[in-house]
C-alpha cells in the first residue's frame, strides 16, 4: 500500500475552505488555558468543517505562535470569535436556534454513543459543544444553561481525557451522525 501524497489529497485552500459548506456544530472552549489545546482543536475543527469555535473567558486567541504550532495554519481558516464571557455566548448561542451541550461528566449526561437520541430532540439541527478547563472542566453554570451533557465513557484508571483529544471524539462523532443524515 502506497501512502497518499499531499498533493493527491485535494485539500482546500483557506479561501475554499471559507466558502465550503461547513458542518452545523460551533465549538465553544470554556477557559482553555493551554495555547496547544486550543491549536489542536482548531485543526480538528478544519478537518471536519466545523463552523466557528468560540474562545471564552481566558481561552487563548490567535494569533499565538503556541496555537500555531499545533493548529498548523487551522486557526487562519476556522471561523472564530471571542467572548468574554461563556455563559452569555452560550444564551446567545441558544437565542439563535442552537442546541447546546456541554462535555462533561455530570449526574444524567449522555453517553457519547447515543448521541444520536440528543441530536433527535434538536430544535433547528444547529448545535454547538462546550469544553472546558484542564482542571476544572466546564463552569457549573454553564452546565446548567446547556441542554445536556455528553460524557466520554472511559474504561481504565483516569476519570478524564485531554480537551483537545475529547474534542477530536465529539467533533468526529457529530460529523459520523450528521453524515449518516444526508
Amino acid at each position: 500500500m502506497q501512502k497518499t501524497r499531499i498533493t493527491e489529497m485535494g485539500r482546500l485552500d483557506v479561501d475554499a475552505f471559507r466558502q465550503a459548506e461547513k458542518m452545523p456544530l460551533t465549538v465553544v472552549l470554556d477557559n482553555v488555558r493551554s495555547f496547544h489545546n486550543v491549536g489542536a482543536v482548531f485543526r480538528t475543527a478544519d478537518a471536519y468543517r466545523v463552523e466557528r469555535i468560540v474562545l471564552c473567558g481566558m481561552t487563548a486567541q490567535p494569533p499565538a505562535p503556541e496555537i500555531h504550532k499545533t493548529a498548523l495554519g487551522a486557526e487562519d481558516a476556522v471561523e472564530w470569535t471571542y467572548e468574554p464571557d461563556t455563559l452569555e455566548a452560550v444564551q446567545r448561542l441558544k437565542a439563535r436556534g442552537y442546541t447546546v451541550f456541554a462535555v462533561e461528566q455530570a449526574h444524567g449526561s449522555t453517553p457519547l454513543q447515543h448521541l444520536d437520541s440528543l441530536m433527535a430532540c434538536a430544535r433547528e439541527k444547529k448545535f454547538a459543544v462546550i469544553l472546558g478547563h484542564e482542571v476544572k472542566g466546564v463552569q457549573q453554570e454553564v452546565v446548567d444553561a446547556a441542554e445536556g451533557c455528553i460524557e466520554l465513557p472511559q474504561f481504565g484508571t483516569k476519570h478524564s481525557l485531554n480537551v483537545s483529544v475529547a474534542a477530536g471524539i465529539v467533533i468526529w462523532e457529530f460529523a459520523r451522525k450528521l453524515l449518516e443524515l444526508k
